[in-house]
């Protein structure tokens, strides 16, 4: 299966019909159902690959990331999950990248860093897994490799709330609010300046912070910049 953006069905007629369906129908639910707001502190590069570095609370996370933003995002996938022929088909329709957990760390990064060659948004969970308890934990240092070696700008986003409408133990969501915090861009020639120990330290610092910011707003704080 091709993993280069556009060969394998996501900018197919079938693909842009079905991205632009789900996403009218998934951000009506997320608006309704989950009470979803994102606020931006700088509007996102309109092409270009880009790492959209994310905080993981739940099965939710990567649709809300979609719906946050005006252009198209990859998310990593499962590749037992292309097992089911007609899912495989939506989720490489969805630009998903197919990832085989029994490989090397490296044949995925490298699958990875083709993609954000090739201009795409690439969404990352640095945590690796879905949070336990609703807080942020410790990042994992291969997105740092990743982006170095593609050259690529990092938004770090926090999202909170999502934990609370889908935790680990439950089967099926239930409502509630969810917030996600988009930061300011760390570029590529900041990256390229500091190391890959260095490099996590700053994107934890920075999750940390808009995770902060995240629970203070839905608690009631205001705060200034582009929200949706």
């Amino acid at each position: 299966m091709s993993d280069r953006p556009g060969t394998g069905g996501g900018h197919s007629l079938f693909g842009r019909w079905l991205y632009g369906v789900l996403w009218i129908v998934c951000r009506a639910v997320g608006v309704s159902v989950f009470g979803v707001r994102a606020r931006f502190a700088e509007p996102l590069p309109g092409r270009g690959g880009l790492i959209v570095l994310a905080s993981h609370q739940s099965h939710l996370d990567p649709l809300l990331l979609g719906l946050a933003c005006d252009r198209r995002l990859s998310s990593l996938a499962r590749s037992s999950l292309y097992a089911f022929k007609p899912f495989g088909a939506v989720i490489t329709a969805l630009d998903a990248i197919p990832i085989d957990r029994e490989a090397s760390a490296l044949v995925a990064m490298k699958k990875v860093i083709r993609r954000l060659e090739a201009g795409a948004a690439v969404v990352i969970f640095p945590e690796g897994t879905r949070t336990a308890t609703g807080r942020l934990g410790e990042l994992k240092s291969g997105f740092a490799v990743i982006a170095k070696r593609a050259g690529v700008p990092i938004v770090p986003v926090a999202i909170v709330g999502a934990w609370e409408c889908w935790p680990k133990t439950r089967m099926v969501p239930r409502p509630g609010r969810i917030r996600l915090e988009f930061g300011r861009l760390i570029r590529p020639e900041q990256i390229a300046a500091i190391d890959d120990r260095g490099l996590v330290a700053e994107c934890a610092a920075r999750l940390a912070e808009l995770d902060a910011t995240a629970r203070s707003v839905r608690h009631g704080a205001s705060v200034s910049g582009a929200e949706t």
